[in-house]
């Protein structure tokens, strides 16, 4: 009798780890870096990267990255002295920090050039997809889009 409990115990205790393994999968805070299609019609992509800690992202590649005879700057930015600055290079991702209890991205800054807006912003990972949600205030008040890794 006394083999079989420990057998049973052993058994939970080697059950419980796997499953404790299998439920960490995919928190790893690493897993956002690379490179992302952005949702839209005139879609981008932007390269997110690790630095000191917190991760950041830039956009490396527009769809139509010239405008108005010339390439695509940043004109609707509210700092004038930027408006010279190329789309292409441009950071819009800041700062994020990885929340492995919730499995998200958070903390974050994200701006968007066609508005000239910067917003409050929170990732979520969900296989090869990112759910990018930008908000004012509450995260209930703001819009999500949809980003596919790149290969």
């Amino acid at each position: 009798m006394k083999k079989n409990h420990i057998l049973n115990l052993l058994v939970l205790f080697l059950f419980a780890n796997v499953f404790t393994a299998f439920t960490t999968l995919g928190n790893n805070p690493d897993d956002i870096v690379g490179t992302w299609l952005t949702a839209g019609d005139d879609n981008g992509k932007v390269e997110i990267f690790k630095s000191n800690g917190k991760y950041y992202g830039k956009i490396v590649w527009l769809k139509n990255p010239i405008r108005d005879g010339g390439i695509a700057l940043d004109v609707n930015n509210p700092d004038k002295s930027k408006h010279k600055n190329p789309i292409i290079g441009l950071q819009i991702i800041s700062s994020f920090v990885f929340n492995a209890d919730e499995n998200i991205w958070e903390n974050g800054k994200i701006y968007d050039p066609e508005s000239g807006k910067t917003y409050s912003c929170n990732i979520k990972k969900e296989g090869n997809k990112l759910k990018v949600r930008g908000y004012i205030g509450f995260s209930l008040l703001g819009r999500t889009e949809i980003w596919t890794k790149v290969n």
